[in-house]
């Protein structure tokens, strides 16, 4: 009975990061946009808007009942939402349980902490209002910048100067600013640039995409999609220009080790593993539960999210129920999932298929399997040489 209460507590439980999309309008036309409503032929079918009472409502549910300590802003563009200084103020306003783990002890300790924000923008419409609001509640922002010279073209938007000026401006008011760079094979040619000017402007950390297909980008995957060897090559970049500012930054979308072949770098870190359902989750503007941004899949209202978490979908997140046949007699198994999930079901129509990037250069088996004989098996567990 204890064992089924371990259990239950642990496929209940929310994530302590919120991703709140709170508009589907943006003032880009971005070519590699993966939100799922802006799909040639959408699943996701719009709703409508939840007003601000009702963010607040859900804002002080989610903080208080299962202790929600981090909300990220996005959209589309979130400046757009009308309400978006009065969601700001109000959600720094709350406090949930932190957990933690205990330095020299190791153990699990809570306590109290205001929720942090994180507001992630194109740049174009944050006002020195929406700044200064993030700076006296100490949160932190994220600025996009696909390119210099391809800025225009990724986003249907003149003049990258106007997300360099906003990064100046957060960078300046003493906020933390990341620089969001999502890379294709057409702006891979000015990454180094495309980075350092961010980090010039005052980014202090580098958030890196590669693009996957979803969305707008669903029109695009050809002209846009990156390689193996690009995106090897879009790391080198990025850890020569990190290395040299000594900035840190990361892979935003995991990848499959494999691709990697075991390089690492020292400033930029790669993920492998998906965090969706695990360390955070996302409402979309009509207050619909989806497992990640790029998801298609609605999973319900957030007002039912206590059913929610025990959803079928969800759990497939949750206990990793998602993992390509091919990729279950890799070694590399437990750290591995094999790339992204949804860009793989947006792609193929199946949670467990491969990654777009496998499946356009065609797997490659892996060097090592998981195929122990039973004597093998038996000579591990009795020590046996």
């Amino acid at each position: 009975m204890n064992q089924e209460i371990q259990s239950l507590a642990v496929d209940t439980i929310l994530p302590s990061t919120c991703v709140i999309e709170l508009t589907y309008n943006c003032n880009h036309k971005c070519l590699y946009c993966s939100c799922p409503w802006e799909a040639p032929s959408p699943k996701f079918k719009k709703d409508k808007l939840l007003n601000k009472e009702e963010w607040k409502k859900c804002i002080n549910h989610l903080v208080e009942k299962h202790n929600i300590v981090d909300i990220a802003f996005t959209g589309g563009e979130p400046t757009l939402y009308p309400d978006i200084k009065e969601l700001i103020a109000f959600a720094s306003r709350l406090e949930g349980l932190s957990y933690e783990i205990e330095e020299g002890s190791g153990k699990i300790v809570t306590r109290k902490r205001k929720v942090k924000i994180h507001l992630i923008s194109n740049g174009r419409n944050v006002s020195d209002e929406i700044i200064d609001l993030i700076a006296e509640n100490e949160g932190s922002m994220s600025v996009s910048l696909p390119g210099l010279k391809t800025y225009s073209y990724h986003t249907g938007i003149e003049n990258a100067l106007v997300p360099l000026g906003t990064l100046k401006r957060i960078h300046d008011r003493g906020i933390q600013a990341t620089l969001n760079v999502t890379v294709t094979k057409v702006n891979l040619f000015e990454l180094y640039e495309t980075i350092a000017e961010g980090l010039i402007a005052g980014a202090r950390f580098l958030l890196m995409n590669r693009f996957l297909p979803g969305g707008r980008g669903l029109l695009y995957s050809k002209e846009l999609s990156l390689n193996r060897e690009q995106l090897i090559e879009a790391l080198d970049i990025a850890e020569s220009v990190l290395s040299r500012a000594d900035i840190k930054g990361s892979l935003g979308t995991e990848v499959p080790k494999c691709v990697l072949n075991g390089k690492k770098w020292d400033h930029i870190s790669t993920g492998t593993l998906c965090s969706a359902t695990i360390s955070f989750f996302v409402i979309d503007p009509s207050g619909r539960v989806r497992v990640c941004n790029h998801s298609e899949n609605v999973l319900g209202h957030w007002t039912e999210i206590e059913k929610i978490v025990l959803h079928d979908y969800w759990q497939k997140f949750l206990h990793k129920k998602f993992i390509p046949q091919i990729c279950k007699s890799c070694v590399e198994i437990g750290e591995c999932d094999g790339g992204c999930r949804e860009a793989a079901n947006i792609v193929n129509n199946e949670l467990c298929s491969l990654d777009p990037l496998l499946k356009e250069e065609g797997f490659i088996k892996p060097e090592k399997e998981i195929s122990l004989s039973f004597n093998q098996l038996k000579s591990i567990f009795e020590g046996d040489e």
